[in-house]
């Protein structure tokens, strides 16, 4: 169920979404309303859950994960016990960042980042030793065209 937005709650969400730790007054200011207002549509928009949560967005290159691989993987197991272990495994690996469920031919795709190649056969190494997959293909990105995390609202 989606929640009803306005102008100012439109533009809130897009001053957050460019920066979070923007003032309240700056974010006002922006928005075109006063300070307590715009504390209490962030409150509301919180607990309508369109605020999932604040965070900070680091740059892996400059931590060393130079490496981006897009996995898809093909399974011919769909029991609940097979699925239970594979998404377990998922959770456990940091470098997973996204996982979605898929229609289609393939059943998987993830996104995983690590140092080089060698990291990602140590992970792909890790992930056929606890689950049965039938086919895994992994695709290295050679670069990065556009990445966001801001959704238009």
């Amino acid at each position: 169920m989606s929640v009803q937005l306005d102008a100012i709650d439109r533009k809130i969400l897009f001053e957050l979404q460019q920066d979070a730790s923007q003032s309240l007054d700056d974010i006002a200011r922006k928005a075109g309303s006063s300070k307590t207002p715009v504390w209490n549509r962030i409150r509301k928009l919180k607990k309508a859950g369109v605020i999932q949560k604040q965070t900070v967005i680091l740059d892996p290159d400059a931590l060393g994960l130079e490496a981006c691989f897009f996995v898809l993987i093909r399974t011919s197991e769909h029991e609940a016990d097979w699925q239970d272990r594979f998404l377990k495994t998922l959770l456990e690996r940091p470098e997973v960042l996204e996982a979605h469920r898929l229609a289609g031919d393939i059943d998987y795709i993830l996104k995983v980042r690590v140092r080089n190649a060698r990291a990602y056969d140590d992970f792909y190494q890790s992930l056929i030793s606890r689950v049965k997959i039938f086919n895994v293909t992994a695709l290295l990105s050679m670069q990065e065209i556009k990445a966001t995390t801001i959704l238009e609202v």
